[in-house]
């Protein structure tokens, strides 16, 4: 009598969503990720759960969980924690993240807010965990960073470069303002590497997770204080502090603007009227510059040509650079115009006093004027945005 024929073993296997494995594996992804928002799911296990060991979660943790993608890391986490707030921008996602607890005791601890991260009012929780979306890895740090109350710590994944960004030091190709908020107010330290291929679909980049804990007590100054100052030093962190203050005309038209609103506020007379002196166009345009046309190739050596490679990859200072600075190279470009020994146009006393506000600072007080930004750290910056308040020049 011949045998029966056997059915495929685990038949139903391949109907799981979960199962992405074995011939055919392409028909049965959930749905196409979308990798222009930055939609890469973290698929090995082993990587999943030592994330959340280096969270050192508590049974009392309320966990925000940024981009929880079909829940790998959620499920993790529901296990230690007391709740997850999950935000998600795709509502596939959202859907997904859902149906892997439905049913069970975990679902009343899940909360799922659908919306984009950045421009969400989040509610309190103690501990991040987050495979950051490479487009708003430079947003999220910052939120995280000026939360008040600030969560105990983050565990977060990102860019290699990126990472390597939060914890670079004083003259390396990658220090940014990124670098010194970031070490102002949290310690970074770096916990591991993550190869592409543990990601679907797997990203072009190599990844890593930091860990971010917020500094107890925060420091004494204003984040929108210290975060404007190192806007301005930023621009051009080639450039010397003198050419980038003293040598910009929308810097400096800003810092009076701020001078005149302090002095208003504070109850304090300003003399109006031109200035009794003018000064010659040379000396503007030497400020403007800031040095010789190789100077800045010189102090910086080999690595110039490295760091405009760095920028072109991910320039996180870019999109945040206030618009005051568009016009920047047409001022330039008048200057450089202006026939030597002519004289410029004559400013009010209010402008030449904050001018020599600014010059006493960087040249007198502090003696920063030929430090260029990239060379000082946050000791530097602390010096200088105290020296500048003292003399009622402020970047708010």
């Amino acid at each position: 009598m011949p045998k029966a024929p056997k059915g495929k073993r685990n038949g139903t296997a391949h109907g799981s969503p979960y199962n992405h494995g074995g011939k055919g594996s392409a028909a049965n992804h959930i749905f196409k990720m979308k990798t222009d928002i930055g939609q890469h799911v973290l698929k090995n296990p082993g990587v999943a759960q030592a994330i959340v060991d280096k969270a050192d979660l508590k049974q009392s943790d309320i966990v925000l969980e940024v981009g929880p993608g079909t829940g790998n890391i959620t499920v993790k986490i529901l296990e230690r924690a007391k709740k997850v707030i999950a935000v998600e921008l795709d509502p596939r996602m959202a859907s997904e993240v859902t149906k892997r607890v439905q049913g069970k005791p975990e679902a009343k601890r899940l909360e799922v807010l659908l919306g984009d991260v950045i421009k969400t009012e989040l509610p309190y929780f103690d501990v991040c965990i987050s495979n950051t979306p490479y487009q708003i890895s430079s947003p999220l740090t910052f939120k995280l960073l000026t939360l008040s109350p600030s969560p105990r710590t983050c565990i977060l994944t990102f860019q290699l470069e990126f990472a390597q960004r939060l914890f670079a030091r004083p003259g390396s190709a990658l220090y940014s303002r990124l670098s010194v908020n970031t070490q102002m107010w949290a310690t970074v330290t770096h916990i591991m590497k993550i190869g592409r291929n543990n990601f679907r679909p797997p990203p072009a980049v190599e990844s890593s997770v930091v860990r971010l804990v917020p500094k107890r007590p925060r420091p004494q100054i204003s984040w929108e204080e210290w975060d404007g100052l190192l806007r301005v030093c930023f621009v051009r962190k080639n450039r010397t502090l003198r050419a980038g203050f003293l040598g910009t005309s929308t810097v400096m038209e800003m810092l009076e603007a701020n001078y005149r609103t302090w002095c208003a506020q504070n109850n304090i007379a300003v003399e109006e009227g031109p200035a009794e002196v003018e000064v010659n166009t040379e000396v503007e345009m030497d400020a403007a510059i800031g040095s010789s046309p190789n100077e800045d190739a010189e102090e910086v050596g080999g690595e110039e040509e490295q760091e405009e490679e760095w920028d072109g990859i991910m320039d996180v200072d870019d999109p945040d650079i206030p618009s005051f600075f568009k016009d920047e190279l047409d001022e330039k470009a008048k200057l450089l115009n202006v026939k030597s020994g002519s004289k410029r146009k004559r400013k009010g006393k209010v402008a030449e006093l904050v001018r020599e506000k600014v010059r006493k600072v960087l040249e007198d007080e502090t003696e920063l004027a030929d430090r260029r930004a990239r060379m000082c750290d946050e000791g530097d910056f602390l010096k200088l945005l105290w020296a500048f308040n003292k003399e009622g020049i402020h970047f708010s």
